[in-house]
């Protein structure tokens, strides 16, 4: 079996307790958080739930957090770490491009690196995707490779299975995508008044997109499990489907549920951590699988 190890960055949003059960090397990204004129920069590194709910009730309170893409510093310090630690070849799992540049900063990285250990042989790939259903691929690259693949054929599967990972987002605040851009003001405030959900999936490209609006939560779950029965079939070999939320856990429970029914497939649910949870805001959920089907959009 050729031996190399599997990594990535926090966006994957791994709880702490399976970064150390996998033994995953992970790049921190960071994140600011600006209350009452003070703005504290922190590390996505967050070890219990609870830190996940502070988070977001901070959100709540209007504490104002913006993120930072992996700089360059942090990727030469991660993989110094692992090429010091023996490690020779591993594949690197970044969160989309679409979403950062994250994997530029990791290719600079390993080249720089290079320079004192030359004989490392790492390789950055971005994922076309970011949270849970990054951590999916990285958890997917790990099943492969210990079930015999050599490093180019993970990498090829990883390369072709992102296109086919497929991802519906509900927000609740339509301010939040505001801040990131993706709406006007007007529309955002008109929005929030309206309760109109909008459903927000990856396009081929790895960028978020609104999809389409709904009105009402209930509406907004019951229009994604429809488009999953028109256009999806799941991936029987990778057949995991995780629903992930933004401290709202009776939501996700209730899109689980309906998704549970109607596919007969019990979702694992899961927090999301403060980098994709800054841009989404509070009270968000998001459902995400592999698909034997590409993006539609």
């Amino acid at each position: 079996m050729e031996n190399y190890i599997i990594s990535t960055d926090s966006t994957s949003d791994f709880y702490a307790d399976e970064i150390e059960k996998y033994h995953l090397y992970v790049g921190k990204l960071n994140y600011s958080m600006t209350k009452n004129n003070e703005t504290i920069e922190y590390l996505d590194d967050f070890k219990s739930y609870d830190e996940y709910v502070a988070f977001y009730n901070e959100l709540r309170n209007g504490v104002v957090s913006k993120t930072s893409i992996l700089n360059l510093q942090a990727h030469i310090d991660l993989f110094t770490q692992m090429a010091k630690d023996g490690v020779k070849n591993a594949i690197h799992i970044t969160q989309g491009m679409g979403l950062s540049p994250t994997v530029t900063n990791a290719e600079l990285a390993i080249e720089e690196v290079k320079k004192t250990y030359p004989d490392i042989n790492y390789v950055a790939i971005e994922s076309n995707t970011t949270t849970f259903a990054e951590g999916y691929l990285v958890e997917i690259a790990m099943k492969l490779r210990d079930s015999g693949y050599t490093m180019e054929q993970t990498i090829d599967k990883i390369n072709e299975l992102k296109h086919k990972n497929q991802h519906f987002v509900v927000v609740d605040d339509l301010m939040y995508l505001k801040r990131g851009g993706r709406i006007s003001g007007p529309k955002a405030v008109i929005g929030t008044i309206l309760q109109v959900k909008p459903i927000i999936e990856f396009t081929k490209e790895g960028k978020l997109e609104i999809i389409r609006k709904e009105k009402g939560t209930k509406k907004a779950f019951k229009s994604i499990i429809q488009e999953i029965k028109d256009n999806f079939t799941i991936n029987k070999e990778f057949n995991k489907v995780f629903v992930g939320h933004t401290d709202n856990l009776e939501g996700a429970k209730t899109l689980a549920n309906m998704f549970e029914e109607e596919f007969h497939i019990k979702p694992e649910i899961r927090i999301i951590g403060p980098i994709i949870g800054t841009h989404l805001g509070p009270n968000t959920v998001a459902l995400s699988f592999v698909s034997n089907e590409e993006r539609m959009y």
